[in-house]
């Protein structure tokens, strides 16, 4: 079984301290694929940073993603339902210290479908930490952005290379949904 995880597609990252605006091109992109798990019932997964003032990141990015805060909200074109499942991440990755693993395993997932921002850091964490765990990756390409196109794209072929991911497009994947 498949399962659709949505990473940092928050206020902060697309419109806020952090944005980018290449993050606008994946919406429409993301919101069909959203539409698609709902419409099969496969799990869909809100991968968020919610950071604290003590959070390591701040160093390097600043404040941003504050826990409860507008920033740490997942914008409104892709806001989850009440069948949608958010879990809350304070570094790069989507399994470090938060109960991904374990909600993956209780809904049989075997195969991990990470989408969202960045390519090259929290895509490409939660991608590595899935393969540690035996999943299967796929990466619609076109439902994944970084800040550059040089990220984006050496982000794909890392994904790829180092974790086996299945880069494909959103249209294939819709369509390979049961």
């Amino acid at each position: 079984m498949k399962a659709l995880i949505i990473i940092d597609m928050l206020n902060d990252f697309v419109t806020g301290d952090l944005k980018t605006d290449r993050a606008q091109r994946i919406i429409p992109n993301l919101r069909l694929l959203i539409d698609a798990f709902h419409k099969h019932k496969l799990p869909v997964i809100f991968s968020n940073d919610a950071h604290y003032e003590v959070d390591f990141e701040m160093a390097k990015w600043g404040p941003h993603a504050m826990a409860g805060t507008k920033g740490a909200q997942v914008i409104p074109e892709l806001a989850p339902t009440k069948d949608d499942i958010i879990i809350e991440k304070r570094t790069y990755g989507s399994f470090f210290e938060t109960p991904l693993d374990s909600i993956l395993r209780i809904h049989k997932v075997d195969t991990v479908v990470n989408a969202g921002l960045h390519t090259h850091i929290c895509v490409r964490h939660a991608s590595a930490e899935a393969f540690f765990r035996g999943y299967k990756i796929i990466v619609p390409q076109d439902a994944v952005e970084a800040f550059t196109e040089k990220d984006h794209t050496s982000g794909l072929a890392y994904l790829k290379d180092v974790y086996d991911a299945r880069i494909i497009d959103t249209s294939t994947l819709i369509k390979e949904l049961p």
